[in-house]
């Protein structure tokens, strides 16, 4: 794999996803919990007759993909949870939270960029992506999809980072914002990160994804607190994580200011 350098001046904002994809607002009257039930049905089957066994394949092919720590999921099934993940690929971050989350169906917190293209919007949310809000009009109706979700026992994926740095080792700073989410909703946060090496003797990166925690808002502290609190002990848990990469193809270099 060929080796590419990327140049950045803000870890918070930069991205290198390199899709080009002309965002598009969200209607007005967008919707987060569709109604129809025949839609339901269909994003049933989408989702874990098509997609999945899919997806799985591309990974195992793609990057030989295996997960650590799937178990520790197990006793939050049922009541659901949150995972917050490291952004570092495009088509590997939409798929680990469905690998990871099996047989339950993750709801994927996603740049609206992603319901964008026509072709594509039904799938992407069929498949669980809830797009986020980009006017205050709609930030109302997000906020209440997301506790809607969160009381429903269902699983929602967050990656923190907001915008993809390919294969990036390291993890980058970001805020407490999405921490109030399961705050909010006093459910659990695990953290999955994907970590890489050298794949021999294909050539390219063989991932690893760890999934550490549960890790739950301590209650004890004020609620202004709680967020904060909780995102410093899941980016803890991904820094020590992030640690085990043992290589990347790409080289991320800070710009200086001449």
């Amino acid at each position: 794999m060929k080796e590419k350098t990327y140049y950045y001046a803000d870890p918070l904002n930069d991205d290198f996803a390199g899709t080009n994809i002309t965002k598009k607002p969200l209607p007005r009257d967008y919707e987060y919990l569709p109604k129809n039930k025949l839609r339901a049905v269909f994003a049933w089957v989408l989702h874990h007759l098509i997609a999945t066994p899919v997806c799985y394949l591309y990974l195992k092919i793609s990057c030989g993909q295996k997960i650590v720590g799937r178990k520790k999921l197990r006793p939050y099934r049922k009541g659901g949870y949150f995972l917050y993940g490291n952004h570092t690929r495009a088509a590997g971050d939409a798929f680990t939270p469905s690998m990871a989350a099996f047989p339950k169906k993750p709801y994927v917190i996603v740049d609206a960029d992603a319901v964008s293209i026509p072709f594509l919007k039904r799938a992407v949310e069929d498949l669980g992506g809830m797009p986020v809000p980009d006017s205050p009009a709609l930030a109302k109706k997000f906020l209440e999809a997301v506790g809607t979700r969160a009381r429903r026992g269902n699983v929602i994926a967050i990656y923190p980072e907001a915008h993809i740095w390919p294969l990036y080792t390291g993890i980058r700073p970001f805020s407490a914002v999405s921490f109030a989410y399961p705050v909010d909703a006093e459910k659990p946060a695990f953290a999955f990160t994907a970590t890489y090496r050298k794949r021999k003797p294909f050539g390219g990166v063989k991932a690893t994804v760890y999934i550490d925690g549960p890790f739950f808002p301590d209650g004890n502290l004020p609620k202004r607190e709680r967020k904060s609190e909780l995102r410093d002990r899941v980016y803890a848990a991904m820094q020590a994580r992030s640690g085990l990469s043992t290589y990347s193809p790409n080289r991320f270099v800070e710009k200086k200011d001449r």
